[in-house]
């Protein structure tokens, strides 16, 4: 019975590596061991990027807000207690957007907060 290598497969499985780690430095994206490492730290640090950019946005988004509140006289902290206050459930990406988008309704929600506080 002849030996049987898996040539095919194998190769194909490299390839897919080799393939993926195109644009690595080095020995990264040319040496299949090293390249298996290269791939399973950069997967690693994309799950890791994947969540990270949730924190991000979030950041972004209370930036906004609270550079809108200052420019109407008030602070981040004050807006955002004044709304849970006044039972206000808007989160922070539909407030950033409507700060940069519409003005004059997030001038609105202000006022309304700012009513509740005192």
């Amino acid at each position: 019975m002849p030996r049987v290598t898996y040539a095919v497969p194998s190769r194909k499985r490299r390839k897919r590596a080799l393939e993926r780690a195109k644009g690595f430095y080095g020995a990264s994206s040319k040496q299949i061991r090293t390249v298996y490492d290269a791939i399973d730290k950069a997967n690693a640090n994309a799950y890791i990027g994947r969540k990270q950019k949730k924190g991000q946005y979030r950041r972004l988004w209370t930036v906004r807000i609270n550079a809108a509140c200052r420019a109407l006289g008030t602070t981040y902290s004050k807006f955002m207690n004044g709304l849970k206050k006044a039972n206000i459930d808007v989160n922070r990406k539909v407030l950033a957007d409507i700060a940069v988008k519409d003005p004059e309704a997030f001038k609105a929600f202000v006022q309304k907060a700012q009513s509740c506080v005192k």
